[in-house]
């Protein structure tokens, strides 16, 4: 991939992206690398024509390009220009349209994660009790400052790439789902105050 992060400035091209069948494309080529149309039809149970559709629409947008390295010259192989994107809430809340695509991203997250967490219960005799183990989530409520939490999430992002990259000839890596969200509340139990 070409950039890191697509850094989403307008509100026409998030809405774009948040599309349910987009964000799924772009999310496998993201996770699988380059494929065709026809390969993430029979992924995501979908017809050709409608991920073909799609596709160009995620490359108008500047999310995926056609592969220049291409296996033969008759298929058309798409790859993910970035592995993340990022948008300003605050930019986007200027405008219903992007308000509106940024609550549906959010949701969507929310979604993927209640579907890996159940697919894991569902699979958790399949998986070795090192995994086992290893699974789960946290709730940890602490007081931080809006610039304390904006850097926790650029240095857990960088340590997650640096331990993808040390992890990626290890026979027993796996595909692993991380979420990292911060939202304040309102009332502070640890101050008696609200």
């Amino acid at each position: 991939m070409d950039h890191e992060v697509f850094h989403v400035r307008d509100s026409r091209t998030l809405k774009a992206v948040a599309h349910p069948l987009r964000m799924r494309l772009l999310g496998e080529l993201r996770a699988g690398g380059p494929a065709t149309a026809t390969e993430l039809a029979a992924r995501l149970g979908e017809s050709s024509g409608s991920t073909s559709y799609h596709l160009r629409q995620l490359a108008r947008y500047g999310f995926v390009e056609p592969d220049p390295d291409r296996r033969d010259r008759r298929e058309r192989r798409w790859r993910a220009i970035h592995r993340f994107t990022a948008w300003s809430d605050v930019e986007m809340a200027a405008t219903a349209e992007g308000r509106e695509a940024a609550a549906i991203l959010r949701r969507r997250q929310l979604e993927k994660l209640t579907a890996d967490v159940e697919n894991f219960e569902r699979e958790r005799d399949l998986w070795s009790e090192a995994w086992v183990e290893a699974a789960g989530m946290s709730d940890l409520v602490v007081r931080l400052s809006p610039a304390t939490v904006a850097s926790l999430y650029e240095r857990v992002s960088a340590m997650l790439l640096e331990a993808a990259e040390r992890d990626r000839d290890d026979p027993d890596a796996r595909p692993v789902a991380v979420l990292l969200a911060a939202h304040p509340r309102r009332d502070d139990p640890s101050s008696g105050r609200s």
